[in-house]
């Protein structure tokens, strides 16, 4: 069994590096590989994970000059990965990649095949009125589409096994890859389980990127799921 942990990252100079030393160094139990989608990022990203790369040379980074979204930079770390086990992990500090080993456990363990981290189940800080609110609607049209009971439908920790992404063909390029991944699984019929975990929102000034835009960006991707309306 391999674990595959994806990080699509975009302008997290930052950021970045203290992450992947987060992931780097922590004992999974398990073969592991870590893959870096640096999606486009216009700052000094680029520059930081050439250095990073010397440091840690089993990394596999894949760069490109263009930015095309979070969905597009996440189905690449699909593709290109070889692990059973898929985790996202996002390039900010939002999310301790501590959590990991926790999260994955009852895959390794083939009690579950998808674990989602819910930060409404656990402890969540700095979190704004309206991202609280604009999850929780999410979540709560997500529920009543597809008769399941999430209280964290748009959390970055979704842990899935490969077989079961290997089943739902995903197309979304930006944030709304979060209510795509979801919405296909409920539709196929798989369980998502899910565990408590601790969480530390960012600001629009740190570097927050997603916006209301978004939300009913995933809107749409929900209902299109749904009822089975595509563009393609």
């Amino acid at each position: 069994m391999k674990l595959s942990i994806i990080i699509p990252v975009y302008n997290e100079e930052k950021t970045i590096r203290h992450v992947i030393n987060k992931v780097s160094e922590i004992d999974y139990n398990i073969d592991t590989e870590i893959i870096i989608i640096n999606d486009g990022s216009s700052d000094k990203t680029f520059n930081e994970l050439n250095k990073i790369k010397k440091k840690f040379k089993k990394l596999k980074i894949i760069s490109y000059k263009k930015n095309k979204g979070k969905g597009y930079a996440i189905r690449l770390g699909i593709a290109k990965s070889k692990g059973n086990i898929i985790v996202i992990q996002d390039a900010d500090l939002e999310y301790s990649p501590n959590q990991i080993p926790y999260l994955i456990s009852p895959l390794m363990m083939k009690q579950k095949k998808v674990v989602y981290g819910s930060r409404f189940m656990g402890e969540y800080r700095n979190m704004k009125f309206f991202q609280l609110l604009g999850n929780k609607i999410l979540t709560f049209l997500t529920n009543l589409l597809f008769g399941s009971n999430l209280t964290d439908m748009e959390t970055c920790y979704k842990c899935i096994h490969k077989d079961i992404l290997n089943k739902i063909d995903l197309f979304s390029d930006g944030f709304e890859i979060e209510a795509e991944i979801s919405a296909k699984i409920l539709k196929s019929g798989f369980e998502i389980y899910e565990l408590p975990i601790d969480y530390s929102a960012r600001t629009k000034k740190e570097g927050k990127k997603i916006n209301w835009k978004d939300a009913i960006k995933n809107i749409v991707i929900l209902l299109k799921v749904k009822f089975s309306i595509f563009d393609g």
